[in-house]
């Protein structure tokens, strides 16, 4: 399935510019430190796997990339923006997917859609007129009078990509996208945000603990109890471990800790 973007979506961005430029982010709850001098980047065009237990941190980094959290430290840039100085330039041109189900299930498909695109300052009509543009190439569109709480919860994943592709940003995040899914739905979820990447140059940061999720030409951010452990291509993490399989690559690379956890 294809989401169209590029109709009229803006130019993209300067490929020397990282969608996203995560640099020195430590953050604490209390006396616990969820995260500890993070760094990361994820290339323009890039699918970039963040892979980690739950506990990692991953949900953290989240809320300080969208601003449900104060970044206090270091710094975070989408498309060079600095989401804390520049905050409405950096969010504009992030769409994101939580863990946590966000549709209304009252309302129906569309409405959910018109309703955020009025947020983003869309008109109605415009607002529409890219739903039901977005809902047709995800294979959606017969249900776009149907309320949310009777598509199945691999459709509501679909929607909700949909919805954050709404305001065509050039980074999207989606935070563990796959929890609750059967295996089939998991892979057309995977395989509709990888035809994103290659169609349309969007950047891709795409947190997850499930190893099958990952793919031989992606970029992988190991994050376990708040640390960075590795970065780089899936041949990088596998030549860094000395091994040929990520589940592998995986556990040498963060010790012991993992298998505890």
């Amino acid at each position: 399935m294809t989401v169209p973007l590029h109709d009229t979506a803006p130019s993209p961005a300067d490929p020397a510019v990282p969608a996203l430029a995560v640099q020195g982010v430590t953050h604490t709850f209390g006396a616990r430190r969820a995260l500890d001098d993070v760094s990361l980047d994820v290339p323009a065009g890039s699918f970039t796997a963040l892979l980690g237990p739950n506990g990692a941190g991953k949900t953290t980094l989240f809320s300080l990339i969208t601003r449900l959290y104060d970044n206090r430290s270091g710094a975070i840039h989408v498309l060079g923006y600095d989401v804390r100085r520049q905050p409405a330039a950096a969010l504009s041109r992030l769409g994101v997917v939580f863990q946590a189900r966000t549709l209304d299930l009252e309302l129906t498909v569309l409405e959910n859609l018109v309703y955020h695109a009025t947020l983003h300052g869309m008109g109605f009509g415009a607002g529409r007129r890219r739903a039901m543009e977005l809902l047709d190439g995800a294979g959606l569109a017969d249900r776009a009078k149907d309320k949310v709480r009777n598509l199945s919860g691999g459709q509501m994943r679909r929607v909700e990509i949909v919805r954050a592709l709404m305001h065509r940003p050039r980074l999207l995040l989606l935070d563990e996208p796959t929890v609750g899914l059967d295996i089939a739905s998991r892979a057309a979820l995977v395989a509709q945000v990888r035809e994103l990447v290659a169609s349309d140059g969007i950047g891709v940061l795409w947190a997850t603990h499930i190893i099958e999720e990952i793919g031989s030409g992606d970029r992988i951010v190991v994050l376990h109890r708040g640390r960075v452990r590795a970065r780089g291509s899936f041949e990088d993490i596998l030549a860094e471990a000395a091994t040929d399989e990520l589940g592998a690559a995986f556990l040498k690379l963060v010790g012991e800790e993992a298998e505890a956890a």
